[in-house]
This record gives C-alpha cells, structure tokens and sequence, in this order.
C-alpha cells in the first residue's frame, strides 16, 4: 500500500532512502549534472554552429535553402535516438546504468571533436554535409541514453520524499551546457569572417574532448542504486515495456513534446533575431546565457516545489506558459529594446519552462517500475524530442524566420504545449509512492 512519508528533518535523509550511503544521492545528482552538461554542450555547440556558421561552411554560399538544410542535420541526431534509445535501454536495464553512462559520454565526446576536423563545402563538395550528418547521427545515438540513464541513476538513488529536486539536477546539467556552449560561441561569432567560418568555427568543438576526460571520471565513481541491483531482470526489457507499460509510453511521448520549446528558443531564435529583427548575434547568444544562468537556481526550486505539490501541476504550469509567452518573446526581439528582450528571455525560459523541464525527469521516470525504467524514458523520451529535433526545421519552412513569422512559430508552439498538457493530465501523481512500489501495476 502506498502511504506518505513524514517530512525529514532539516539535512537528514529520509527514511525512504534509497540507498544507505547518505551521501550517493549527491553525488549522483552532481555526477548527472556535470554528465549532461558535458554532453549538451556538445550537443549545444551544434545547435548554435547550426544556426550562425554551418548554412556558410557545408552547403552552398549561392544556395537560398542554406539554413533550412543546416537545421536539419540539428534535427537528424533526433531521428538517430530512438534507435539508440532501444539499444541503450536495453543494456541499461540489464547491465546496468553506470557502464551505458560512460559509453554515451565517450561517444559523444568523439563525434564533437570530429565535427571540428570535418572538411568544409569547397573541399570536398557535398560530402562535407553527408559526413557532418554522419557524426550528428553518432551525437544522437549517444544523447538517447544520457538523459534517461542519468534520471534513472539518480531517481533511484534519492530519497522517496526529494525524487523531484535530486533528478531535476540532469536537466539543470543540460542548462549548464547550454551556457557553457553559447559562451564558447559569444567570442566566435565576433570574429572576423575570414577567421570565424575558417578555424574559429572548430575551436569549441575541439575544447570538448578536455571537459569528457574529467566527467568520465566522476562518472566512473558511482555505484548502481540498490533499487535497480536488487531487482529481478527480465530478458527482453523492451518486451515487458511494450506488454506493461505501452501507455506511459504514449503519455511520455506526448508530453516530451514540450522539448520543442528549447529548440524553438536556444536555435531557431537565434536565427530570426539575427535574419528578421536584425539583432546582434552576441546580444542574442547572451540572451540564451542569461535564461539559462537564471534556470539554474529556477529549476531546483521547481523540482522542490514539485515534491512538495506534486509533478503535474509544476509541469502543466511549464507547458502552458510557454505557449502564451513564445509570441511575447518573438515580439520582445522585434522591438529593438535590449533590457524587454532580456525580461522576456527570463520569463519566458526561466520561468515559465522550466517549470516543465525540471519536473519531467521525475515525472516520467516514475511511470516505470526500475525493470524498464531506462528503457521507458529512453524510447518515450526520444520518440517525443523529435518534435524538439525539427521544430527550427518546421518553423523555418512554414515562415518562421521570415519577416512576421513569430505568429506561425508561436501558433506551432502553442499546438505543441498544449498536447503535451493534456497528456500530463492524464497521468497519475506519483510524488508520494515509495520508489519500490513506482510503476507496479
């Protein structure tokens, strides 16, 4: 029977720990957050060379369609994720998270500083593109299991009572990426074009390989959480996803839709702040920064606000939000005023979702028992970012980065949150069930 844990006393662990080492939720939150920082600044580094540098250096100077096709290599990693989100599950929830963990980490890490040695258009032609998609694909395969085995990982190493705030850590990693990938990216964009499209470009890409080394070791430290050791493997995970838990997994799918809104703010953006409103491209790369700093401290709030009134008011908060701030924020980039786009930048990211990208870690993960659990939120997870993957894409060919394109972007957004809210709506609170009774049906 499920039942309500009291609350711990100020900095003890709750009885409901999950682990009797009062120290491991810590350092798998901490060792989630500098994972998923590593590999989203990569992944990021590519989302901002997408939007500024790529349309210049693989396709043609000549070619109108420059920026539609660089958007889509960013999305073809989102098509490489599922299929790694059913090979990666399945090791995950059978040999455990740690070991899938560090193989995500080394593969992204090699696909980001091959990227930097690539070939450009003049070189070779149009196998510049080709193998650019090629090591894209190889970043997707890996980002589908980081997410999920880092959320894994630390929602079954936290205490029942904190499952929220310990796991909203892997997202709050990810906006740490973000930051660190728009900073490489602030000084690149100044440069002179010669240099910029030349080496400047490749440097970022390059400077991984230095932060993948020091993440693989604090990674390399953590044990598995006794709520996975200690649980009976199935044979076939994916099997027992499909036959027991199809349903979350449609839910996850329909709310990780809500991913589109980082894409839709953190590329596409950027590119109709430089193309439409004619705004800085560092004044738009710092609005990015700053939402993101600001994330860092809104997301654990929300996560502890979520294990206080549950996951799904926090995240229908986040969708809803966003849908009626995208417009604001597209209009606040046209109206020329520095500090209003900023304020806008804030609300719409860091207040509003956040909200949602701070609680979904928790939320999802919880629909599956640890049986499945990284295989859930890998194939769920990944089948729905997706939409995240070519929100720019569509945005961009339906109008988006056009002169008045912000009311097709925000009419795409808007669609797009309130199908992941009401997908949330159907799910249970799960804040209070112990981590052991999660995803028993």
């Amino acid at each position: 029977m499920n039942q309500t844990l009291p609350p711990a006393a100020p900095g003890a662990i709750p009885s409901g720990a999950a682990t009797s080492h009062s120290g491991t939720p810590r350092k798998a939150a901490l060792a989630s957050f500098l994972g998923s920082a590593v590999e989203y600044y990569d992944f990021f580094i590519f989302g901002s060379a997408a939007a500024l540098i790529f349309p210049h250096v693989f396709f043609p100077d000549a070619d109108a369609n420059a920026t539609v096709m660089s958007f889509a290599t960013f999305g073809f990693a989102y098509v490489a994720r599922p299929v790694g989100a059913v090979f990666l599950g399945h090791f995950g929830d059978r040999i455990g998270r740690q070991k899938v963990l560090l193989f995500t980490l080394v593969l992204m890490g090699g696909s980001t500083f091959i990227i930097g040695c690539l070939p450009d258009f003049k070189t070779v032609g149009w196998w510049a593109p080709a193998l650019l998609v090629l090591a894209r694909l190889c970043q997707g395969l890996s980002a589908a299991g980081e997410q999920a085995g880092a959320s894994s990982m630390t929602l079954e190493h936290a205490p029942d009572s904190r499952r929220a705030f310990f796991t909203s850590w892997t997202l709050t990693g990810t906006q740490g990426g973000q930051i660190l990938a728009a900073l490489v990216f602030i000084p690149v964009a100044a440069l002179p074009d010669a240099v910029k499209y030349g080496i400047g470009w490749r440097i970022p890409f390059w400077l991984s390989a230095v932060v993948v080394v020091v993440a693989f070791f604090i990674r390399r430290s953590l044990h598995e959480p006794a709520a996975f050791a200690e649980t009976k493997k199935v044979r076939l995970p994916f099997a027992e996803l499909m036959t027991h838990h199809w349903r979350d997994v449609v839910r996850v799918i329909c709310c990780a839709f809500i991913a589109a809104i980082s894409t839709v703010f953190g590329t596409l953006a950027i590119s109709y702040g430089k193309d439409v409103a004619h705004v800085n491209s560092t004044i738009t790369l710092w609005l990015v920064v700053v939402a993101n700093v600001v994330a860092l401290g809104t997301q654990p709030f929300f996560g502890t606000l979520a294990d206080r009134i549950g996951r799904k008011p926090l995240f229908i908060y986040g969708a809803l939000s966003s849908a009626v701030m995208t417009p604001l924020f597209f209009l606040s980039l046209q109206s020329g005023s520095v500090p209003l786009m900023f304020v806008a930048a804030i609300a719409y990211f860091s207040c509003g979702y956040a909200a949602a990208n701070a609680v979904w870690p928790s939320f999802y993960g919880e629909m599956f028992s640890s049986q499945v659990r990284f295989s859930g939120l890998a194939i769920g997870t990944q089948l729905g970012f997706l939409m995240a993957g070519f929100a720019p894409t569509i945005a961009s060919a339906i109008g988006g980065t056009k002169p008045g394109g912000w009311v097709q972007t925000s009419v795409f957004a808007a669609v797009i949150c309130l199908i992941a809210a009401g997908a949330a709506l159907t799910a249970k609170e799960t804040a209070k069930v112990p981590t052991r009774e999660l995803g028993l049906k």
